[in-house]
């Protein structure tokens, strides 16, 4: 039997609630959507790449992200470090490079816990706890959260894309 995308986890929740329940809740809407646009989709066809030379694709982004998890929530904001899933010293591309469709199924349960993973690493923390980011100075948790919705807002354009070329399907 063929492995295909599962619908999104549900999300939701009140647009009138405290800081961080609505952080919370666009990072699972961001993080749904993302999903959402590989539901019914084969391995194959997650992996299939945009266009060359970019190896950019569905797959790729839900690996991309995978690790972009590790590295905000546990690595940077925690200070525990968890090795990149994907991503190598001498292939800082490899999410995208090396997605292949007969992974896809191990590849989507690794992001799905990785989400909680995250949500682990954090559950004690304040918004306004920080940590000092090699690149960007002082951050707080809050800023963190803001970074991952951009982050995967972003690739959740790129997703839109990726899925309509795939299928003709939007939105």
């Amino acid at each position: 039997m063929t492995w295909t995308a599962p619908e999104p986890p549900p999300f939701g929740g009140s647009l009138v609630a405290d800081e961080r329940t609505l952080l919370e809740g666009f990072l699972d809407w961001q993080r749904a959507v993302l999903v959402g646009k590989c539901t019914g989709l084969t391995g194959e066809e997650l992996a299939q790449r945009s266009c060359p030379p970019s190896t950019l694709s569905l797959l790729g982004l839900l690996r991309h992200v995978t690790d972009v998890e590790r590295e905000w929530f546990n690595t940077r904001f925690r200070g525990t470090p968890v090795p990149f899933l994907y991503r190598r010293a001498d292939a800082k591309d490899a999410a995208f490079d090396e997605a292949d469709g007969e992974t896809a199924e191990a590849d989507y349960d690794r992001l799905v816990a990785e989400w909680r993973s995250s949500r682990a690493a954090v559950a004690s923390a304040s918004l306004d706890d920080s940590f000092i980011d090699s690149l960007r100075g002082p951050m707080s948790l809050r800023a963190v959260y803001l970074h991952l919705i951009q982050e995967y807002a972003r690739h959740n354009g790129h997703a839109d894309l990726l899925r309509q070329r795939i299928d003709g399907e939007t939105g």
